[in-house]
């Protein structure tokens, strides 16, 4: 089969609600917090966080929701909720099988993640076969080199950069993503993006990604002209 959009020779995957499901452990944190104050997390609101910087996605349930709490003392009790539930991540399907095949077959790989290295061992511990294969990884609250949250490109160019060796073109690079921030981002940075959104996200950002799929087991490589999974190696 021919490649249906422009082959590519590097990529990048985002993590939560992608490659791991911590998206349900997020949305149960939320609402830990939020029940001291008769309120529940909207999947509307989620839509609108996902893929944000922490403090920015933070900051914006405090503003929605009108919290009479500060920004720090959100942070430090969703902390203790996500310290309790992050560890129980499960990968999401078709992830394993995805990343280990590009790896087998020598594809470079990266991960590029707005989880903060803490976060990132909790919730990755018990799937370092996985996470292990990646040639490196940009965890964007913790790196000197990325100032801006996605939807800026910045995360996603400073995670190209640093593939030995990089990529020739942006264009050459393929994002993996399960938001519209994400998708955005990668898009800025003149990438192509597949989006793999969960089933409750408006429509009308599914027109926006290179190609956009249910689930990571629904995905082609050859259409970027990458090798088949019926490819032996």
């Amino acid at each position: 089969m021919m490649a249906l959009f422009h082959p590519v020779t590097h990529v990048i995957f985002d993590m939560d609600g992608l490659l791991i499901n911590t998206e349900d452990h997020y949305t149960e944190a939320h609402n830990m917090l939020l029940k001291r104050f008769g309120k529940t997390f909207t999947w509307d609101l989620k839509a609108q966080q996902m893929g944000r910087s922490e403090r920015d996605g933070f900051q914006l349930v405090i503003d929605q929701m009108q919290l009479p709490v500060t920004l720090d003392d959100m942070i430090a009790e969703m902390t203790t909720y996500m310290e309790q539930l992050f560890p129980n991540a499960v990968l999401m399907p078709g992830a394993e099988r995805l990343v280990v095949h590009l790896s087998k077959h020598n594809v470079p790989i990266a991960l590029c993640s707005g989880s903060k290295a803490h976060f990132y061992e909790m919730k990755t511990a018990k799937h370092k076969q996985v996470f292990d294969l990646f040639h490196h990884r940009v965890l964007t609250p913790d790196d000197p080199d990325v100032t801006h949250g996605k939807p800026h490109p910045e995360c996603y160019l400073t995670c190209a950069k640093r593939f030995q060796p990089p990529p020739t073109s942006p264009s050459s690079v393929l994002v993996f993503e399960d938001s519209p921030n994400g998708v955005q981002a990668a898009l800025n940075a003149g990438m192509q993006v597949v989006l793999v959104p969960d089933p409750r996200l408006d429509k009308r950002y599914r027109d926006y990604p290179t190609l956009c799929i249910d689930s990571l087991l629904d995905f082609k490589p050859e259409m970027f002209g990458l090798p088949s999974f019926t490819e032996s190696h």
